[in-house]
């Protein structure tokens, strides 16, 4: 039971998807920041499936062609190695979408610095990696946490709404956070339930995540 857990977790926390869920976010909080009036507008879901496509599902069969060629043996990557090809191909989809969107004036500087978090991230995992090896899942988490850190202190009293069935809840941006952190420490004891790796690992990749997405919205939105 643990161990389907476990499975879950690491498929709800894979990193290809934090850049989405951070958009899905930011819409929820400020969707006139993104020139749409809520959610459900047309543009606001074109958005949210290109950056889907962009980050998690072209890379992810780019990732998947990798076992059939014989460049990996498995989707898990569980070799250091056999990580640099995956990181190579999700890195240049990550630059990809930044070049895209970085001079967009219907994207916030928030999300711009989420994207290129991510992607000073990934490169920093890349980076250890041919050294030690290190939970790119945890580093997804920890720059999802850095996501709604900055999301607390770039809006702390905005109340962001969670439409559900026939009612929509109001929560704030620290709740958010509060919740993020939870979802990451879960993401974390999932990768060491599965034995895929250690402490020190997941940790590492915390760190990267973090610091990435703040030296991110330093270069981009930190006022001067």
């Amino acid at each position: 039971m643990l161990l389907l857990l476990a499975r879950f977790l690491s498929v709800v926390g894979h990193p290809l998807l934090v850049l989405t869920y951070a958009l899905l976010v930011l819409l929820l909080a400020a969707p006139y920041e993104f020139g749409v009036s809520s959610l459900a507008d047309r543009r606001a879901l074109l958005l949210l499936f290109y950056v889907f496509s962009t980050t998690a599902l072209i890379p992810g069969v780019g990732i998947a062609l990798m076992k059939p060629l014989g460049f990996i043996r498995s989707l898990q990557s569980p070799e250091r190695l056999e990580r640099i090809g995956p990181y190579i191909i999700a890195g240049v989809f990550y630059l990809w979408l930044y070049q895209n969107l970085k001079t967009s004036m219907q994207v916030p500087l928030l999300y711009r610095a989420c994207v290129l978090g991510a992607a000073l991230a990934l490169f920093g995992v890349f980076f250890v990696n041919v050294f030690t090896k290190v939970s790119a899942h945890a580093a997804g988490m920890g720059g999802w946490v850095g996501m709604l850190l900055l999301l607390v202190v770039q809006w702390p009293l905005r109340p962001i709404g969670l439409p559900l069935s026939y009612f929509t809840v109001f929560v704030s941006p620290l709740f958010l956070l509060a919740k993020g952190v939870l979802l990451a420490g879960a993401v974390g004891w999932a990768r060491l339930c599965l034995k895929v790796h250690t402490p020190r690992q997941v940790w590492y990749g915390y760190a990267i995540g973090f610091l990435g997405a703040l030296l991110a919205w330093w270069i981009v939105g930190y006022p001067r």
